[in-house]
């Protein structure tokens, strides 16, 4: 029997709270060192926009242009899926893109980069999106086709993330674009961070335009994430403005067939980020599997054990058992999802989660899930400090956990 769960949302968001607390104080530091790099050693040094970029040639293609190179693209799609997510703050730094491709070697076919993320950041500029620029969004984190082109380069797969309706940018600058509250203000949810109108056409194509810059640029795969209304927060009393008289799932799914027709002439997959309670529980927040299954190429569940509460599936302690948590959460994905187009692509837990360690044998055990659930194509790793446990992207056949 399943039982009615401990909502993870709240725990999901408190995940991403720190996660932006994280990545704000990287951010610090690396700006530091550079300047104690300058003074020291003459280095020279370009900072702009929310973040920082190494300096770069004129000659070099900008943002939302493509070399020869990036349009050939990348369209292998890995038989087994092992990647891991890179924030456009980490993907910044001199080196650090390479040292995450250099994973290849432990198994590594595909990487998950931040396009545009839940802080409403853009990672670079473009004509095509001159929303972006004007809200302050845009950043000069890294140039798409170059990195399209280095990662392909490896033989690495690419995957795009944009996270679409939590914007705290966009709904600050553009009220008239944003949930609000009854005096037209933007509404807040409980981490005090804005959201875009769901139902409003325009925030559709500002976030389909920067995920076109990228496809153009030579991404294979354009994953959104925050494909959903709010979870948390003062919800009863939101304000949508051209509010439609239609389920929360039809909404989202109209956005989704939008954006996969308005990306269909760029060949690349389209994909979903959903919460790994999603296909078990009807969350209110929009997230259908077995229908958006019809429009995307790809469902990827946020099944990590952590996130689901006490007696979740029967189990006392989920996150003690992460295989058959996983196993469990993706049999019901697979369940809804059958007979559809989409594949299913799991996202893993790859970090411990208030002070209780998750080790490589835990890694390991929820990727043996994943390899015996048969509807499953592979696995992403998400760790917020970008930081992944060797062994982990291990391919079949190498991996030593027991079930």
């Amino acid at each position: 029997m399943v039982l009615e769960p401990v909502d993870p949302n709240a725990r999901f968001h408190e995940r991403r709270q720190r996660a932006r607390h994280r990545r704000k104080l990287r951010r610090t530091a690396f700006l530091f060192a550079l300047v104690i790099a300058a003074i020291s050693g003459g280095v020279v040094v370009w900072l702009a926009g929310r973040g920082a970029s190494p300096s770069t040639n004129d000659a070099t293609p900008r943002a939302g242009t493509t070399t020869k190179a990036s349009t050939q693209r990348n369209r292998y799609l890995p038989k087994e899926i092992r990647g891991i997510h890179v924030t456009m703050g980490l993907a910044s730094l001199p080196g650090k893109l390479a040292q995450y491709l250099s994973l290849k070697d432990e198994g590594l076919n595909t990487i998950a980069l931040d396009v545009k993320d839940e802080d409403g950041a853009v990672a670079f500029s473009s004509p095509e999106v001159p929303l972006a620029s004007a809200v302050g969004a845009a950043g000069s984190f890294y140039k798409p086709a170059e990195v399209a082109d280095q990662v392909h380069a490896d033989g690495v797969y690419l995957i795009g993330r944009v996270a679409v309706f939590e914007d705290p940018v966009l709904s600050a600058r553009r009220p008239n674009m944003a949930i609000q509250r009854s005096d037209g203000s933007p509404w807040l949810d409980s981490g005090g961070l804005g959201w875009t109108n769901q139902y409003d056409k325009r925030v559709w194509d500002y976030n389909v335009s920067i995920a076109k810059v990228a496809a153009r640029a030579g991404f294979d795969e354009i994953q959104f994430d925050y494909a959903r209304f709010p979870s948390d927060g003062p919800v009863s009393s939101a304000v949508w403005p051209g509010k439609r008289n239609e389920p929360e799932s039809v909404t989202i799914d109209r956005f989704l067939t939008y954006a996969t027709k308005q990306l269909k002439p760029f060949r690349v997959r389209v994909s979903v980020d959903v919460f790994g309670l999603a296909a078990t529980n009807n969350l209110g927040i929009g997230q259908s599997p077995g229908k958006m299954a019809r429009i995307v190429d790809a469902i990827c569940p946020m099944v990590y054990p952590s996130h689901f509460g006490p007696e979740q599936y029967g189990l006392p302690d989920p996150q003690a058992v992460p295989g058959t948590t996983v196993g469990y959460a993706l049999a019901d994905f697979a369940d809804q999802m059958h007979g559809k187009k989409a594949d299913l692509v799991a996202w893993l837990q790859d970090f411990s989660w208030k002070g209780r360690p998750f080790t490589l044998a835990d890694v390991q055990d929820e990727v043996l899930a994943v390899r015996r659930t048969s509807a499953a194509r592979g696995f992403l790793l998400w760790n917020a400090t970008g930081t992944y446990t060797p062994g982990a992207l291990q391919p079949a056949g190498s991996d030593t956990a027991v079930g």
